[in-house]
């Protein structure tokens, strides 16, 4: 019987080392077929809370929260596509015009865990975002990518235009932000072991059949 672990996956849709980590995680799961399994649950993190309702330039924004100049996030977005490529995911250049608030799609994926699809809403909205160039703030765009991924779409409409799960939300982030997580991805195993960033699958494979061997 194959030991299962816990994995509490902190992350945001418009992350995209969070695609990479998730990617690299499953991919090591994948190796260890028949030792490991994961109980995967997506927990929320917001990079930018306090963004407006019509986004910013992601050029503009980069430069004013990390002082990357021009060069140095061409740099970057070259290794995400690298890595991305390595993994199976596309990051399509120019897709990432804009970064958005991810609020509405934090509520949708708390909805979704309860209803035994998050993880395919958590990769359709990575790949609306990163590989096709949507805005995960959009109403219409998550009731679209909810009912692709078998959840009913009335229901995720009318949760979208309440304030449903707002609380359970913001609980979430701050649980995590007290437990001294400030950038994503952050992946707790077992509520107890942390790995941090996109790593690469071998780092992943080790990590779970260490702490698999020690459960």
């Amino acid at each position: 019987m194959p030991t299962t672990l816990k994995v509490d996956f902190v992350s945001d849709v418009s992350c995209p080392w969070c695609v990479i980590g998730l990617r690299a995680l499953k991919q090591a799961a994948e190796r260890l077929a028949g030792e490991v399994q994961l109980d995967l649950h997506f927990q929320p993190f917001e990079l930018n809370p306090q963004m407006g309702p019509d986004g910013q330039d992601i050029g503009e924004h980069l430069q004013q929260k990390y002082g990357a100049s021009d060069a140095q996030r061409e740099a970057t977005r070259a290794a995400i596509a690298a890595r991305g490529a390595e993994l199976g995911f596309t990051f399509t250049p120019g897709a990432r015009g804009r970064i958005y608030n991810t609020f509405d799609a934090h509520r949708l994926l708390h909805w979704a865990e309860l209803q035994g699809h998050q993880e395919a809403l958590k990769n359709a909205l990575f790949k609306a975002y990163f590989t096709d160039g949507e805005d995960p703030s959009n109403q219409a765009l998550l009731v679209r990518l909810a009912g692709e991924v078998g959840l009913d779409v009335a229901e995720a409409r009318a949760l979208l235009q309440s304030d449903r799960y707002a609380a359970d939300v913001r609980e979430r982030e701050q649980f995590y932000l007290q437990q001294g997580i400030h950038s994503v991805p952050a992946i707790v195993i077992n509520e107890r072991h942390l790995i941090q960033g996109g790593q690469p699958v071998e780092v992943f494979e080790q990590a779970l059949r260490q702490i698999a061997a020690e459960a």
